[in-house]
């Protein structure tokens, strides 16, 4: 594809100063753990860490892709607030967050101006 894109053009590709970056998720509950819990931790994970922040969240109860709720990009302060909330729970026996990265692209080396 041609690196010679219009601004606009870029923009809708969310490439170069348009990248938008956010981070993954791995979560590991403990065994014992009943669905009803999950549920209940998923409910405060989604309100306290995620719409609090401004964050959206994609995937499951254990995998998912955190991100801007609106076009933009995660900050670190915001990535690093929700791994110490998730850090923070009882529920959870691991947690692994990811550094940044491209949401669109991920295999996509972060730009400085992103």
């Amino acid at each position: 594809m041609a690196t010679n894109r219009s601004r606009r053009l870029r923009k809708k590709l969310c490439v170069d100063e348009f990248q938008e970056l956010g981070f993954e998720l791995n979560l590991d509950f403990k065994e014992d753990l009943s669905d009803e819990a999950i549920d209940a931790f998923l409910d405060a994970f989604l309100k306290e860490a995620m719409e609090a922040n401004g964050l959206g969240y994609v995937g499951g109860d254990d995998f998912g892709l955190v991100c801007l709720s609106k076009r933009g990009s995660v900050s670190e302060e915001q990535r690093a607030t929700v791994e110490a909330w998730l850090k923070a729970r009882t529920e959870l026996t691991n947690v692994e967050v990811s550094p940044l990265l491209d949401v669109w692209y991920p295999d996509n080396a972060i730009n400085p101006t992103a």
